[in-house]
Formats: structure tokens, C-alpha cells, sequence
């Protein structure tokens, strides 16, 4: 794919924004501040930058009105610069995108149904009764299960698999090596042996879902596990059987989310965050990185759990009287009781 070529005059209006500088000047890329050249465009979106903005080399830089300041080069000025940038991006995105068909390596079930201007790779597993709408991609070393249905719009990267009776909507992306529908861990316990209990349910993702690398989501053990409309879930992240994750919500790295737990919609979980099963989170809530949720949430805000990182020595120190605090706490009440 070759590189874009695209006139400041032409991005200012593509995201409605004030343009300082010369319409025609033209970039081909998008980079940071501080390693963009002449032909790239950069953004200041964070004050922690700052800084840097005298200094760049870029072609053009997105940022606010109040950022502008001293600085002479060409600017695109608007009230939310992050926001464009993510517009802008798709326009220097260089992503290959394959040609329409079927690859001679590819096999393909009869009873598999395609729409207009599928793209099947090479050594993709496409199973009886699938049906993949329009326009949508399943590339190389794919394994698509039986009876799966896929949208219109989506785009299921290298070895993604898909089990049975799985359903996606529009404008999906799965990324390479997550694995949708895999079994739930259901088992029942006799007498210290483990009795496996068959997962009857399946995985439904709503539209302009996103989901990481590597991430698996489980399918339900009767009803099924459901992502809504607009959710982010990054790579490494577990998502176990008969979860409901509401629209919006983000989802970042190594999160584990235990069975039949409930999150609401534009929730954000940060890196880490570990999650019970069985509970309920409602809308709106934000959870900090490496927190443990074991009860339900029922008003939004931010939470947080654990303790901040120290030096070794340190922190040896308060875990040891963070265990005595119990103790403490009982002398205490033992001293207010025996003054009244």
C-alpha cells in the first residue's frame, strides 16, 4: 500500500478544524512530537508534553487553541486533538487489506454461506451452516466452527478461532490468536474428582466490538456470555462464561473476569484488574489498575484497591502492620470501653 499524500486544507476540514498555516503544505505520516519530521503530522493532547511543541519538526500539529502559544508552525486547532488524531489515523493507515475471494487454500463447507466481497485467506477453516456478511475478512489460518455467524464489516485477524454457534455483528474485529466460545470452566466435584459440565451456551458480540490479541472469552454454560455494542477488550484479558459486558465499556490488558459477573455500560477496567464471579457492576464506573473487585459496585466513580508500590524494605514494613491492625483495632475498642 503506498503511502498517503494529503494537504493540510484537506485534513483541517475533515475534522472541522481551524487551520494556522499553509492549506496546501501536504504530509504523508502521523508521529509524535518529538520525532516527527517536515512530512509528518503530530498532536499535542496531553499537558505532560508541552514541552515539546517549540521544539518539533513536524509538518503540522492538532491541538487546542490555548496550547498554540508561541508556536509558529503549522497548526490544526480544535477543542480535542486526541479525538482527530484517532480520526486522522485511518487516513495514514497502511494495514494491507486482501483482495476478495476464497484462497485456493482455503476450505470451505458447502452449506457455508459468504456475501458479497468476502475475503477468505490462505489455510482458513470456514465449518457447515457458517454465514459471514458482506464485505467482511477472515484471514490466514483462521478456524471458523460451525453454524458461526458473522456480520457485515468484520475483520477476523490470523489464527483467530470461532467456536460453534458463536454470533458477531457488524464491523467486529477479533485480533490474531484470541479464541471466541472456548468451553466455560464448568465442572462438578465428586468425591475429589472432577465431572465436567457440558457448556451449552455460546458467545454473542454485538456491532463495532474490538478484542485483543491473544484475549479468550468463554462461551455460557446455558445462557449465553454477551459483549454489547461499542466495547473495547485488549489483548491477554479472560472473560469467563455467562458475562455481560455493557456498550462502551474498555477493557485494558490482563484482566480477569470472573463467571456470570455483570458490567455496565462505559465502564472502564484498567490493566490488571481482577474480578469475582456472580457480582454486578453498574454503569459509569471506573476501576484503577491491579484492583481486586469482590462485591458488587452499584454507584459509578473510580475504585481502587491494594496498596502503592514502595522500596522492598519499605513495604515489607507496612505489609507487616497491616496484618496487626486487627489487634490494634480490638485494644482500641477495648481502651474506649473501659474508659466509658
Amino acid at each position: 500500500m503506498t503511502a498517503a499524500d494529503i494537504s493540510l486544507g484537506e485534513l483541517a476540514a475533515a475534522v472541522g478544524a481551524e487551520l494556522r498555516g499553509d492549506p496546501a503544505q501536504r504530509v504523508s505520516a502521523m508521529n509524535t512530537l518529538a520525532a516527527a519530521q517536515g512530512h509528518e503530522l503530530a498532536f499535542l493532547a496531553n499537558p505532560k508534553y508541552r514541552n515539546q511543541l517549540m521544539s518539533t519538526n513536524a509538518g503540522a500539529v492538532l491541538l487546542r487553541p490555548d496550547d498554540l502559544g508561541d508556536f509558529t508552525g503549522n497548526a490544526l486547532l480544535l477543542a480535542n486533538p486526541y479525538l482527530a488524531f484517532a480520526t486522522l489515523s485511518h487516513r495514514f493507515d497502511r494495514t494491507p487489506k486482501p483482495a476478495t475471494g476464497i484462497h485456493a487454500s482455503a476450505v470451505v463447507a458447502e452449506t457455508a454461506v459468504l456475501g458479497e466481497g468476502v475475503s477468505i485467506a490462505a489455510q482458513v477453516v470456514i465449518g457447515e451452516g457458517v454465514r459471514i456478511g458482506a464485505g467482511s475478512i477472515v484471514e490466514a489460518g483462521s478456524v471458523i466452527h460451525d453454524r458461526v455467524v458473522l456480520g457485515e464489516g468484520c475483520r477476523i485477524r490470523s489464527r483467530v478461532v470461532i467456536y460453534h454457534d458463536c454470533r458477531l455483528g457488524n464491523r467486529v474485529q477479533i485480533h490474531s490468536g484470541a479464541v471466541i466460545g472456548g468451553d466455560g470452566f464448568g465442572f462438578a466435584n465428586e468425591r475429589g474428582h472432577w465431572r465436567k459440565i457440558a457448556q451449552l451456551g455460546a458467545v454473542v458480540i454485538h456491532d463495532d466490538v474490538d478484542i485483543g490479541a491473544n484475549t479468550t472469552v468463554d462461551r455460557g454454560a446455558l445462557e449465553d456470555t454477551e459483549i454489547h455494542t461499542g466495547a473495547i477488550i485488549d489483548n491477554q484479558v479472560q472473560i469467563a462464561h455467562n458475562v455481560v459486558i455493557g456498550a462502551h465499556t474498555a477493557i485494558a490488558a490482563c484482566c480477569g473476569i470472573s463467571g456470570s459477573t455483570e458490567i455496565g455500560a462505559h465502564c472502564i477496567l484498567a490493566g490488571g484488574v481482577g474480578v469475582v464471579g456472580h457480582i454486578k457492576i453498574c454503569d459509569g464506573v471506573q476501576i484503577t489498575g491491579m484492583t481486586m473487585v469482590t462485591k458488587s459496585i452499584t454507584e459509578p466513580g473510580s475504585y481502587s484497591s491494594g496498596t502503592a508500590f514502595d522500596r522492598t524494605e519499605s513495604w515489607k514494613k507496612m505489609a507487616v502492620r497491616l496484618r496487626r491492625l486487627d489487634d490494634l483495632v480490638t485494644r482500641v475498642q477495648r481502651l474506649e470501653k473501659a474508659r466509658d
